[in-house]
């Protein structure tokens, strides 16, 4: 049995109150999830901005 699979089946298991509590809970890690990948981005804009910021980088984009 798969991850997925075990989950499905301990879900179908749980009693309805709890079921709110996990779907929060899903949310919350796919959200973090997100997060996480925005935080990367915004780290790494610092440190491309030196090569964002020059005139070359500007004539190259420039016909797009």
């Amino acid at each position: 049995m798969n991850t997925k699979e075990e989950l499905i089946s301990e879900i179908e298991k749980t009693p309805e109150p709890f079921l709110s509590e996990i779907l929060d809970f899903v949310r919350f890690l796919k959200s973090r999830s997100s997060r996480k990948k925005l935080d990367i981005a915004v780290m790494s804009e610092s440190s491309l901005a030196k090569d964002w910021l020059k005139p070359e980088e500007d004539d190259a984009w420039q016909s797009l």
